[in-house]
């Protein structure tokens, strides 16, 4: 079976608040204590599973969850006895199931299970009737624990859940969405199982997420590409944007963030004739350029610290007061904020709309590709045409066309499997390339300028850098004409 439910992290002044909007007349407590278990080489959370014992109250539960995407899991739960020993584990539990089959195949080749780390948590429970379903709230205070005698370690557990229990995914998303701004609370797609593992393994970062492949198949419907885009995009946003909220990120959490964001924003923008909300649609994806905007002046700042700044070193240039842009709020404080927070929910919630738009499923997917391609074609040559008199701005314009294209074009990359989309896919991602270091020193060039009234020194940056725009430009406008030559999979 499926379990359904959001996760969110508590802001630590209003754990007081939660607990106590949880646990009225109606709830209950609970005494939540689990051992999860793994190889020694962590099969089961390379396969993004996690297998557990836990004593619910008096009674003992083996669990196997799978992940299944933004709001779905897989699970398959055994009830065993009441007993104040902890029972052994038995995977064969799980068989005849789809998770034990998953099970299964991942334990195939694998190193025996032993105990990883454990949690002891307090939860709170409460059932709520809201219109389109019923949905529980389980408010979670307790400790991750790992290792034993002096070297134990522990971490705190402040979360609260909200599962699906009857109803439609849109009622557990405007609920989630209420307690969120209720509370400010943030979504945390990380599962207890991930957060346990760092501790056991001393983790203290993980790598950034990036874009997979789409999930979905060549007879999959238009209004389904973009509710599974816009989930898709929103899982790759938030894996790294729970990095940065916690603090242990790198500049490369950030960078596959705004990515993840920018591939939001083409499937909101291009895919929007597919939405079953367009107007929405449109709405959101003019919402999201602030934050966007926020998140891109954080990166700029990054590159200028990590890639410019010891370029310049190492080409001799002297010692000046490196220009830091004003970045604005704190990326983590504003991937936690209400707002950015409510856009989440927005989104998750045009996600989840069920009703598929007027003739959408008519449409076979090339053919609907073709009718959202064939426009962010003729901009992008447009842009190409004009590319060698353009000025700074007009030549970024290019490149995020460029980049809706090519996010587009992986969207919809099930129509058409051959070779011509390879072809040019690896001709348009080598634009974007030259693009992108043409944009990174110019932004570079744009700061050292500004500096120069109060740093002198700064000159020696201007000219160094300006040295390098024309050959720069000169590589742009080859790798585009490059692009232009190769085929397009919408004519094929």
């Amino acid at each position: 079976m499926f379990e359904t439910e959001l996760k969110f992290r508590i802001p630590p002044a209003q754990q007081g608040a939660v607990l106590r909007a949880v646990a009225t007349a109606s709830a209950r407590r609970v005494r939540l204590q689990a051992v999860y278990f793994d190889t020694p080489d962590f099969a089961l959370a390379r396969a993004r599973m996690a297998l557990r014992l836990r004593k619910e109250g008096r009674v003992w539960v083996q669990t196997l969850k799978a992940s299944g995407g933004l709001m779905a899991r897989l699970e398959h739960e055994v009830t065993l006895s009441a007993s104040t020993r902890e029972p052994a584990l038995d995977v064969s539990r799980h068989d005849g199931t789809p998770a034990g089959e998953a099970l299964r195949a991942v334990l195939a080749d694998a190193l025996p299970l032993g105990a990883l780390y454990r949690t002891d948590v307090q939860r709170t429970l409460r059932l709520v009737r809201v219109a389109g379903g019923t949905v529980e709230i389980a408010c979670d205070h307790g400790h991750f624990i790992a290792g034993e005698g002096d070297a134990q370690r522990r971490a705190p557990i402040d979360e609260i859940e909200f599962e699906l229990k009857s109803g439609t995914p849109a009622a557990l998303v405007a609920l989630s969405a209420r307690w969120a701004r209720r509370f400010g609370l943030w979504w945390d797609l990380r599962s207890k199982a991930e957060m346990g593992l760092r501790l056991a393994t001393r983790t203290t970062q993980v790598p950034p997420t990036r874009a997979r492949p789409p999930g979905w198949k060549a007879d999959a419907t238009p209004a389904q590409v973009f509710a599974g885009a816009l989930q898709d995009t929103l899982a790759q946003a938030l894996a790294n944007a729970g990095e940065i909220a916690d603090g242990a990120a790198t500049p490369e959490h950030l960078h596959q963030l705004r990515v993840g964001l920018r591939r939001l924003r083409t499937a909101l923008r291009v895919l929007s004739p597919w939405a079953a909300d367009a107007e929405e649609a449109a709405a959101l994806d003019a919402a999201w350029a602030a934050p966007l905007r926020q998140l891109g002046l954080a990166r700029d700042a990054d590159l200028l610290r990590e890639t410019w700044g010891p370029r310049l070193q190492q080409a001799g240039a002297p010692a000046f007061a490196w220009p830091v842009p004003d970045t604005g709020e704190d990326p983590g404080a504003l991937l936690r904020s209400p707002g950015f927070q409510a856009l989440l929910m927005r989104t998750l919630a045009l996600a989840s709309k069920a009703p598929e738009p007027p003739g959408a499923a008519a449409a076979g997917l090339a053919e609907a590709g073709r009718a959202v391609l064939r426009p962010a074609w003729r901009a992008v040559r447009e842009g190409v045409q004009h590319f060698a008199e353009s000025d700074a701005e007009a030549r970024h314009a290019l490149r995020r066309r460029l980049k809706r294209l090519r996010y587009a074009g992986e969207f919809l990359a099930p129509a058409w499997p051959g070779k011509a989309a390879k072809r040019h896919g690896r001709a348009l991602a080598a634009a974007l390339e030259a693009l992108g270091q043409l944009n990174d020193l110019e932004t570079a060039l744009a700061a050292c300028r500004a500096r120069t009234a109060e740093e002198p020194a700064a000159w020696f940056a201007v000219g160094w850098l300006t040295a390098r725009r024309e050959p720069a430009v000169s590589a742009a406008a080859v790798a585009l004409a490059a692009m232009m030559e190769a085929p397009r999979p919408w004519r094929v």
